[in-house]
């Protein structure tokens, strides 16, 4: 099991990061084209809109799942006082934080099921596996083309891209997650001193190892799809200010 947490942060770490620089590299790149900063926002929203939809409707299947009641559903952008971009917003009455918690892992949940889904489905990444990681570069130019040649490889890309990028809890769905955590620990604690500990490792850590072995999966595709993207975006924006003449601070 230590070794899945590890292989988790490994993936996790980088697909955090690269997701923010890419996130600024589009919005600098809709704000050196527009000049205006209200067209780049309603851009920038529009090209993640498939994913913002998924990540709002997470919340609002959850809240019904767990019957707590909804107010407006909103996927219409607004900047915040702090500086960040909310790209959409679902009003719910306050629960416990249980609820609270689950409404707000939604999006993770249910993104990373779709992600899973255009990986294994769709894209069929498992199928050229062998010669994705192989160390002949046939085999790897194989892979490649198997992946490539199929006439709605972008579709899904731009989907697997778009939901991966949104999929992300916001700061305000991660508020319940703490008495979660809490609640967790404290029960783990009182059954390893009533002498429970071996039998709870012993049932849970196969469950736990599934579940972080498919989690690595989907981040792992989310950061792939995110590296892949990087490079051409940050080159397209360097040409753009340097045609334009523009800075970006």
């Amino acid at each position: 099991m230590s070794q899945g947490i590890f292989g988790l942060l490994l993936v996790l770490g980088p697909f955090i990061l690269l997701q923010r620089r890419l996130h600024w590299e589009i919005q600098a790149i809709f704000l050196i084209l527009t000049r205006r900063q209200d067209i780049a926002i309603v851009l920038f929203s529009l090209l993640f809109l498939p994913g913002v939809l998924i990540h709002e409707l997470s919340h609002f299947l959850m809240a019904r799942i767990l019957g707590v009641r909804t107010g407006r559903l909103s996927v219409i952008p607004r900047p915040m006082a702090d500086g960040r971009l909310q790209l959409g917003y679902l009003e719910t009455s306050r629960v416990d934080f249980l609820r609270d918690a689950l409404i707000g892992i939604a999006p993770l949940i249910f993104g990373g099921f779709f992600i899973g889904y255009i990986a294994l489905e769709p894209l069929g990444i498992p199928n050229y596996w062998t010669g994705l990681t192989g160390v002949n570069p046939d085999e790897v130019r194989q892979g490649l083309v198997g992946i490539f040649s199929r006439a709605d490889f972008w579709v899904w890309f731009y989907l697997a891209f778009a939901i991966s990028s949104t999929m992300m809890p916001s700061r305000s769905d991660r508020r319940g997650w703490l008495p979660v955590g809490l609640l967790v620990i404290t029960l783990l604690l009182i059954g390893i001193a009533l002498g429970a500990g071996p039998w709870i490792f012993q049932q849970a850590s196969s469950l736990v190892e599934r579940i972080i072995l498919a989690i690595i999966f989907v981040f792992g595709t989310g950061l792939v799809v995110h590296l892949a993207l990087l490079i051409p975006v940050m080159l397209l924006r360097s040409l753009l200010l340097k045609l334009t003449g523009t800075k970006i601070v």
